[in-house]
């Protein structure tokens, strides 16, 4: 079985968190939480976590499996097994989901005569070949282009600096504290996509005591890492925007990228952003294509070519059912909320409480 070492999955992990997250987290933050929007957004992420943590104390536990197969051991073969299906379905939908964000975003910023059709297949290319590739060559692709997502992150803040409204900054807290934990729970669903992945990825992850100690700090600075990112992706769009235009904006970080100027020479630079943002979008996919992948083979033993292109027929299929971008962002934001959150919130809590208490009394 393939291998990825500690350093990889550092960078896996944090690009496939933040993922596509830099371009909404803005307007759904804001539209809650209004002008303190951005001080939510690193606490929604550090949920993440104990989750994380939880995770990798079930590796220590069971070396070498995934959180489905242990799912099996804990809870008997058949509620493992439903599992597994609620696991492949919820994960191969939202995988499906945000493929058809790539031709939404293309198609609607810079190539509106072209087809939808053709954003999603040249991104589930890619994708197939990283899935075809294997893990460790999924790894050491995220080694490569998350320093660049971070590059064209900070470049685009920084950029953006010289048209900070500063009025727009204050007051703080003037609503309380009740919005930033609704804005707060709007971002959880972001950590649970990436507890999501990890729980399949941990069979591939090494087991040493030493190495595990090391797994639980590097969970702690990727999920803090993309928490801080995110945090100033939010504040930069609310210093320039306001609150109003934010959460108007679904896609506010690309308007930043048109406004920027350099030296009065170079603008409208979104286009840059905009291929950075396809390698995080990508990057994302993968991540659950694999996730598909692992379920298959485990609760049905599936596995092999035919069953990567059937998986691709299904992400195509459900990105074209959603061409429209309003529909799009709407279905994302209630497989994250009705889905993602409450299945990945309860499945590691009882799985880790369960698998804790079955030590506790000899059990195991």
């Amino acid at each position: 079985m393939e291998r990825i070492s500690t350093h990889q999955f550092i960078t896996l992990g944090a690009a496939v968190l933040l993922g596509t997250t830099f371009l909404p987290v803005a307007s759904m933050v804001t539209g809650v939480a209004g002008r303190d929007s951005w001080l939510c957004v690193l606490p929604g992420f550090m949920v993440g976590i104990p989750y994380g943590f939880m995770i990798i104390s079930l590796l220590e536990q069971y070396p070498r499996k995934n959180l489905l197969q242990v799912s099996e051991t804990l809870f008997g073969k058949w509620v493992g097994k439903f599992i597994g299906v609620l696991y492949i379905t919820i994960t191969g939908y939202f995988g499906g989901l945000l493929l058809g964000q790539a031709g939404d975003i293309y198609q609607a910023s810079i190539m509106p005569l072209t087809p939808f059709l053709l954003f999603s297949l040249g991104a589930l290319l890619i994708v197939f070949y990283l899935i075809r590739s294997g893990i460790e060559v999924f790894a050491r692709f995220s080694e490569v282009v998350f320093p660049v997502i971070v590059i064209a992150l900070a470049l685009n803040v920084g950029l953006s600096i010289p048209r900070i409204e500063q009025e727009e900054f204050m007051p703080i807290l003037s609503e309380g504290l009740k919005p930033l934990f609704w804005g707060g729970i709007k971002v959880v669903p972001f950590a649970m996509e990436y507890i999501l992945f990890l729980a399949g990825l941990v069979a591939f992850l090494p087991t040493s005591k030493q190495e595990l100690g090391q797994l639980k700090t590097e969970v702690w600075w990727v999920i803090s890492l993309v928490g801080i990112l995110n945090t100033f992706v939010v504040l930069i769009q609310m210093l320039v925007f306001g609150p109003a235009e934010t959460v108007r904006l679904v896609y506010g970080f690309l308007v930043l990228g048109k406004m920027v100027e350099v030296s009065r020479t170079v603008a409208g630079v979104e286009s840059l952003f905009l291929g950075v943002w396809l390698g995080a979008l990508v990057i994302k996919v993968s991540a659950f294509f694999f996730a598909v992948n692992w379920g298959l083979e485990t609760v049905f033993s599936l596995k092999g070519i035919k069953w990567n292109i059937a998986v691709s027929a299904v992400f195509i299929l459900i990105a074209l059912r959603f061409q429209r971008g309003a529909s799009l962002i709407r279905e994302i934001g209630l497989v994250d909320n009705y889905l993602i959150l409450p299945f990945a919130s309860v499945w590691i809590l009882a799985l880790w409480g369960v698998s804790r208490w079955k030590k506790g009394n000899g059990f195991l």
